[in-house]
């Protein structure tokens, strides 16, 4: 096997942001993981499709491991694959989770909607697997060119695809903290700040591809910070069940899901990197 070269950095800034995005990838992969491990679990794997899950974002937490230490300035046609893979499970267990609340008695009501399989869940295997594509394609850019994608900047492509991702998985995060009533006031804070993000990365994908957006990036960092947290807050609640941690086997699975919040962090790292695209490579 070829040993990886390992140039400098600032030799290959596609590579780096490359990078960045692959990072990205495998923080929502991560969250993936052990989200659906655990709420699948809880729904006692009654249908073999649930281990799909799992099984895809182990290979897309690998996958994107595998791109963030790969230094080479060309797409890796096994990854590229693995990536396409990784959405199209994110697509179908959309639809899987949709379909599952629809067929309940009362169809779509908000007794379905909180109580089914969450429909947005599913959405945070398929931005990793649209990360980790974009990521390939940004890689696969000719030294001293611009990445494009479908003949875009890659890094307005990038900013839109993490717009709408911060306003998907915050939507998601307002449902069950609704379901929840908001009964402690940090239940706000996934409503509030990722959509902030989300607009801003709307502004950048737009907007002067030239301008530095600091506040954009302390945002975004804010947001990363956000999701650690949230993971924090949802330990917490599940100490404060009844029998704590001495009863964590229905606690974790029945209370708030630890391993979900780091998807802002995730879609955060991906805008983080969407805008260093646009810093190295601004359009005229």
């Amino acid at each position: 096997m070829p040993r990886i070269s390992r140039a400098a950095p600032e030799t290959q800034p596609a590579v780096q942001a490359a990078k960045r995005l692959n990072r990205g990838s495998a923080m929502l992969a991560a969250s993936v993981l052990a989200d659906s491990a655990m709420e699948h679990y809880r729904g006692g794997f009654y249908n073999p499709a649930m281990v799909t899950p799992i099984l895809t974002s182990i290979a897309a937490l690998s996958t994107s491991l595998h791109g963030h230490n790969d230094d080479r300035q060309r797409r890796h046609r096994q990854r590229d694959r693995l990536f396409g893979l990784t959405a199209a499970t994110g697509i179908a267990g959309i639809g899987f989770h949709l379909y599952n609340t629809l067929k309940k008695p009362g169809g779509l009501s908000w007794q379905n909607l909180f109580y089914s399989g969450p429909i947005g869940a599913p959405a945070a295997i398929l931005l990793s697997g649209l990360f980790g594509l974009l990521a390939e394609r940004v890689r696969d850019t000719p030294p001293g060119e611009t990445p494009r994608i479908f003949g875009l900047n890659a890094g307005r492509v990038t900013s839109l695809v993490t717009s709408v991702g911060l306003f998907a998985t915050s939507g998601e995060a307002g449902l069950l903290h609704f379901r929840g009533a908001f009964q402690n006031p940090a239940m706000f804070l996934p409503v509030t700040l990722p959509p902030v993000a989300g607009a801003l990365m709307g502004k950048a994908t737009f907007g002067n591809s030239r301008k530095e957006r600091r506040f954009t990036r302390f945002w975004l960092r804010l947001t990363a910070l956000l999701g650690i947290a949230g993971s924090g807050f949802h330990i917490y609640g599940v100490s404060r069940a009844m029998g704590g941690w001495h009863n964590w086997r229905q606690n974790m699975v029945d209370g708030p899901p630890i391993p979900a919040p780091p998807s802002f962090t995730g879609l955060a790292m991906a805008g983080l990197a969407a805008l260093a695209l646009l810093r190295a490579h601004p359009e005229d």
